[in-house]
């Protein structure tokens, strides 16, 4: 096995330590600045579904003793409690949250000697880079040595005998076609295929089967990667509350501009967000140490706009918006035309043509001019191309909205907010954000002359918040309205956060009207606040049914939802699946009794049920145009997860003697501890007491209460029943079922068989 030898250790440590990165480019040695992420095993639910600010925002709120940390070093090695081999990782994480980071670090405590000494080769490449021979053939021997001169003397031998290890960074960077059902299988390390080719034969474990594997991604992208190619799958969640706070006193040496600014980011839940984004962090950190130790004057951001108008100023290196030059100007709106022109083609990588496109002298722009160096950078230069790329994707769209704000404004901003509603990801909320805060007369006078003629309009932005207060798009996801209060207060509109505050105050709740605007407001403070609500019940609040919609994301963070009779469909549970999913361990109790869910509601509804994080104790379902599908799906559901459902009410379903039979897969599994169930009127026959009886005579000792009544069970079903009602273990204290006058033939027999009397 070939050992770490010097050339290599050499390759490593000049490429990571000697060279001088951080997360905004600033010169710093990344041992001396690195701060530990927070790193866990799994990824939270629907992280490829929301724009990923708001997948902050959520990590925020997860609690984080269910997670499973993991140190970057170890990535590798198995949990105590894991007995398997782990060879393909993928680590998941939001742009600029220290994937890459990680990378460096873990590659160069390998190259000092310092970390996991039994891998002998370790070999970074990065999409971005393999982007450039996409089309072109090598084989993975050829590869090594394009990519790593140094790497010339290693033998295709070698390769097959020692322990490697491939890191494949960015893969939402990606342009190759990764196919891993109909791909050429490849085993030779020095057979010539397409770069696509090769990569997915080393995934799969066709090419170098001993060879470890790495790859990076942002969530939306991950799942290129099937999960049967992948034996472990983490999450770099950034920074946490402490991790935060160690950055900023890494970052300063004077303690009272530390603690100033550590502070300020406390007090702003927006910048406090989006700080677990080391990227983010190093922004605030430009800015806030510009404005407490340079000019020292002026109030301090409190909003993403406003941050980002004086992160802008801070890297022109001027001392105001009039002393931008006009080639600064050109330069910026440039970088503005190819930002918003990409945005929504959803590229952040781009080549010299793409910049030509937008009129950028790419020379006159990363070499004459001054204001690029920290905001667009020069990635890498490889077989004579170079790849350019912005510090970090918000700042795309921050440059995004400076180009294409419009004077026309109350009718630009409706407009560009009923796009971004339109966008099931949401991948254009922030750009929207940054839109409605540039629209403020205080950001506008820090950009100058950026933005065009923009006179003062107070009228204008007036309408403008009022568009916002009143929107009413149907078919919108909760969460995706959510958007239109961050523009809001974006525009310093606070009026409806305070009315939500005070109300939230009152003594006469139901008696205070919410409008839609009021209830996305609503549902965002709730979700966000640290204490858990205990009940979460809609018919209290004096809402529309789009109103109370709009609230259904604040089940993330109560005990108790009630959202029985208010109008929710399948699509409502889609979006209630989604908020339940991504923290569900709070809820236990949840009624959607008398909505119209249908069996495909239920069925999403059983994804949450499933989830080996779901703590649900009752359930109820009660008048929910459900049939005997839906039962297969809770017999499926809570079948995987069963031990903490106790009561379970499905009473004025139609679901049939087919429906029960399926449900009592359920009920005979040995983990069921349901002690109620409600069976009202859901069109069963004596069959049914046939499955009943069997099924809880295998697993009586639970149940406490069945409610059979309103159904024509007929007295040779209630007979049956008798077997489970003598069981010695059986615990029943209420049974509901028939009309007394049945009972008046058999109840004298049937009680005084019993163990214990049945209240009838």
């Amino acid at each position: 096995m070939l050992c770490c030898s010097n050339h290599l250790t050499c390759f490593c440590f000049s490429l990571y330590s000697s060279r001088q990165c951080s997360a905004g480019g600033s010169e710093s040695l990344l041992n001396r600045i690195y701060t530990e992420l927070y790193i866990t095993e799994g990824q939270s639910e629907e992280v490829n579904t929301q724009h990923e600010v708001r997948q902050l925002e959520t990590a925020s709120k997860m609690k984080t003793h269910h997670d499973t940390p993991i140190k970057c070093h170890d990535i590798f090695k198995a949990l105590t409690d894991q007995q398997r081999h782990i060879r393909v990782v993928l680590t998941n994480g939001v742009a600029g949250v220290g994937k890459t980071f990680s990378v460096q670090k873990f590659t160069l405590d390998w190259a000092e000697g310092l970390e996991n000494q039994d891998v002998s080769l370790l070999v970074l490449l990065s999409f971005r880079e393999l982007n450039l021979i996409k089309d072109e053939q090598y084989s993975l021997l050829m590869l090594l040595q394009v990519f790593h001169p140094t790497l010339q003397k290693v033998t295709a031998e070698t390769l097959t005998v020692c322990k490697v290890l491939f890191i494949f960074d960015g893969l939402d960077e990606s342009r190759l076609s990764l196919d891993f059902h109909y791909t050429k299988v490849v085993f030779d390390v020095t057979q010539k295929s397409p770069v696509n080719v090769l990569l997915t034969n080393l995934i799969q474990g066709n090419l170098l089967p001993s060879a470890l594997v790495w790859i990076t991604s942002r969530p939306a992208a991950a799942s290129q990667v099937p999960p049967t190619c992948i034996d472990r799958v983490t999450e770099v969640r950034g920074f946490n509350d402490i991790q935060r706070e160690e950055y900023f006193r890494r970052r300063f040496s004077n303690e009272k501009v530390s603690n100033r600014i550590i502070s300020h980011i406390k007090a702003s839940k927006s910048l406090h967000i989006m700080c677990q984004i080391p990227v983010f962090c190093w922004i605030s950190a430009t800015v806030l140490e510009h404005m407490l130790t340079r000019c020292r004057r002026g109030t301090l951001p409190k909003t993403l706009t406003d941050l980002y108008s004086h992160f802008l100023l801070v890297q022109t290196k001027r001392k105001n918006p009039q002393e931008l030059i006009e080639a600064d100007r050109e330069v910026l709106l440039k970088l503005g035309r190819l930002a918003f022109e990409n945005l929504e083609k959803g590229n952040i990588m781009f080549y010299e043509e793409d910049l030509e496109q937008c009129g950028l002298d790419v020379k006159e722009a990363l070499v004459y001019s001054g204001v690029c160096t920290e905001i667009f950078k020069r990635e890498c230069v490889i077989f004579q191309k170079t790849v350019y790329c912005f510090v970090h994707l918000s700042i795309q769209e921050f440059l995004a909205a400076v180009y294409i704000f419009d004077p026309s404004l109350d009718v630009f901003l409706s407009r560009a907010m009923e796009k971004s509603l339109e966008s099931k990801n949401g991948h254009l909320d922030l750009f929207v954000r940054f839109l409605h805060g540039l629209s403020l007369k205080s950001n506008q006078k820090l950009l100058g002359g950026l933005l065009g003629q923009t006179e003062n309009r107070s009228k204008s932005i007036q309408r403008a918040i009022n568009n916002l207060k009143e929107m009413n798009i149907d078919d919108i996801s909760p969460d995706r309205s959510i958007n239109i209060f961050h523009c809001l207060m974006e525009m310093n509109d606070h009026s409806v956060h305070q009315e939500i505050q005070e109300f939230l105050k009152s003594e006469n709740r139901s008696e205070e009207k919410l409008s839609e605007i009021h209830c996305s407001a609503l549902a965002y403070m709730l979700q966000m606040s640290d204490e858990v609500l205990d009940v979460l019940d809609l018919k209290k609040y004096n809402t529309s049914e789009e109103g109370q919609q709009r609230l259904i994301p604040a089940v993330r963070n109560c005990r108790r939802a009630l959202l029985w009779s208010c109008s929710l469909s399948a699509i409502s549970c889609t979006y209630l699946v989604s908020a339940l999913k991504s923290n569900p361990s709070h809820l236990k109790d949840l009624d959607l009794s008398y909505n119209k869910l249908q069996d495909p509601g239920v069925k999403l509804l059983c994804g949450f049920l499933e989830n080996p994080d779901c703590r649900l104790e009752t359930l109820g379902l009660c008048d929910c145009s459900l049939s005997e599908i839906s039962c297969d799906s809770l017999a499926s559901g809570l079948t995987s997860n069963p031990s903490h459902l106790r009561d379970l009410n499905l009473s004025e379903n139609k679901l049939q003697d087919s429906g029960v039979k399926l449900l009592c897969g359920f009920l005979e599994s040995p983990h069921c501890t349901l002690e109620t169930l409600g069976l009202w009127s859901c069109s069963l026959s004596e069959i049914s007491c046939t499955s009943l009886a069997s099924a809880l005579t295998s697993n009586p000792s639970h149940l406490r209460e069945l409610d059979l009544n309103g159904n024509n069970l007929q007295d040779s079903g209630v007979e049956l029943l008798c077997g489970f009602l003598e069981s010695p273990d059986c615990r029943l204290e209420r049974l509901r079922s028939v009309e007394v006058s049945q009972w008046v033939w058999f109840g004298i027999d049937i009680l005084g068989r019993c163990k214990q009397s049945c209240l009838l």
